[in-house]
This record gives C-alpha cells, structure tokens and sequence, in this order.
C-alpha cells in the first residue's frame, strides 16, 4: 500500500489531457485505457465502459487494440497465451517518468500509447507488469490490482 498526497498526480492529469476512450465497433478494434485510482492503484476501461482491474474484448482478426497509459506509473504490456500479436507505438507521452527508449508493449510515461493487432483468430491473454517509477504525492488505498485483458478474436 502507497501513502502519499494525490495532489501533483491530479494536476499532472489535468495538465495532461483526459483521453477517453470512445465505442468502438469489433471489427474496427478498440481502445483500453490505463488510469490511477484511489483504490486498487489502477485499472482500465475498454471502449469507454466501466473502469475495472479485468476486461474482456471481442474483435475480429485484422482489427486492433489502442492501449493508452493515463496511470502516473508506468505498464509494461505483457501477453500470457495466445497466437503472436503486432505491437507498434503510437505515442511516447509526456516527459514524466522513465527516460530513454522503450519497447512498443512498454508504456512508460503518461499518455504513451501503443497498437497491438491481431491478424489470427484465438483467444489471447494480457496482463500488465507494473513500474514502480510514480510520482511523489501519490496516494492509494488497499492492495495494487493485477490489470487482466482477454481479447477473443473471430
């Protein structure tokens, strides 16, 4: 459990942007976004639904998934099971956090962002490791929620 003020954390955001997530259809792809709460450290929302530590997708093969890291720490993507997927970079973030070159699957910085594209139908598997590089000031309350994603793909 972290104790720290939210303060810097929340102007970060404000200062930021807030990117939300909006329907997508299936067959288009969708978007997930990561973000910091209170309890539970973080969680994210597919398609602009409900913010929670487990999600599920469905999408056709040839579609694909933006990840978007709107968390003060950073996620690295991380796939578990399933056929081999494309990750690519579709934005590095704001200049907090981590510094250097980063894998595509690793979203280091607030508001990085990254593509994954499933050209196989199946059933994949993804989890997040998480950075431990947060911003002083932040406060959660209770254990860190592991952040779990099944994407099944027709």
């Amino acid at each position: 459990m972290k104790t720290k003020s939210a303060v810097p954390m929340l102007a970060a955001l404000v200062s930021a942007g807030a990117i939300i997530a909006t329907g997508a259809s299936a067959s288009g792809g969708s978007t997930l976004v990561i973000r910091h709460q209170l309890k539970g450290c973080h969680s994210w929302s597919a398609n602009g639904d409900s913010y929670k530590p487990t999600q599920a997708i469905k999408l056709q093969h040839g579609a694909s998934l933006s990840v978007i890291n709107n968390d003060v720490m950073s996620h690295k993507l991380v796939e578990t099971s399933g056929p081999a997927v494309k990750i690519t970079r579709l934005a590095v973030g704001m200049g907090m956090g981590m510094k250097g070159t980063f894998p595509p699957a690793m979203l280091a910085r607030m508001g990085s962002s990254s593509k994954v594209t499933f050209t196989k139908p199946g059933v994949y598997k993804f989890t997040t490791k998480v950075g431990e590089d947060y911003m002083s000031g932040v406060k959660t309350v209770g254990e860190d929620n592991v952040l779990r994603l099944t994407v099944t793909v027709s």
